[in-house]
């Protein structure tokens, strides 16, 4: 568990989020760097919980140290839960039964309120029609993922240490430049993975798109607990 930015007297609280067990680097922007968020937030690492395992393997077993990780985080004083993946999205419903806080599992839930979004994620092979429906979003809502080559998958899904930004950055946006090109009708991109917002102001200015992830959808969603 971490704690970051502790809130003043008088402050509305903290966020909590729960965190995949990383060790890959979170430049500014990553949810799990402090200096993304405007709020207060604390952290809370569910251990073994890597990128493999919650991405590609969907692995149910995670779900009961999720909900221990959001219930211990309520304890401590969270008015709402978010998390490090988007695709924890898959347990939003069992989450948010669990616990006794909103929970707002995944930049995906913006989906539905969106007109003609295409979704950016770190990869595409493992997010289907279930996790759209999970977010209430259209089966067929164009998706787009990280080249199987590129260096910021890489570093994210085998969750290595040392990460060149230039080079994610322009892996993210050769994806979102697939997206449109696929799919031109796209008129709003929805980053999935909560590592690419460090990434979002070179994909707007590439694809002339407005960007969405979570810290834009928690911060609008936060304000409604005020």
């Amino acid at each position: 568990m971490t704690d970051a930015a502790p809130a003043a007297a008088g402050a509305p609280g903290r966020l909590g989020i729960l965190m995949l067990d990383t060790r890959f680097p979170r430049p500014a922007g990553d949810v799990g760097n402090p200096a993304s968020w405007p709020m207060p937030v604390r952290y809370r690492v569910v251990a073994g919980a890597s990128p493999r395992r919650v991405v590609q393997q969907a692995d149910r077993t995670l779900l009961a140290p999720f909900v221990e990780a959001g219930r211990a985080l309520a304890a401590e004083g969270a008015r709402a839960l978010a998390t490090s993946c988007g695709f924890l999205v898959r347990w939003q419903r069992e989450l948010q039964d669990a616990l006794s806080v909103p929970v707002w599992t995944s930049s995906l839930l913006a989906l539905p309120a969106l007109l003609r979004p295409g979704v950016l994620t770190v990869d595409a092979t493992s997010l289907g029609a279930a996790e759209l429906a999970a977010a209430g979003a259209a089966a067929d809502t164009p998706v787009e993922g990280l080249a199987a080559d590129s260096h910021l998958r890489r570093v994210l899904l085998e969750n290595l240490p040392a990460l060149d930004f230039a080079r994610a950055e322009a892996d993210t946006v050769a994806a979102a430049q697939r997206l449109v090109a696929r799919a031109p009708a796209v008129a709003a991109i929805v980053f999935e993975c909560t590592n690419l917002p460090p990434y979002a102001a070179a994909v707007r200015r590439a694809t002339g798109r407005p960007v969405h992830h979570l810290t834009t959808l928690v911060t609008e969603r936060w304000r409604t607990l005020q």
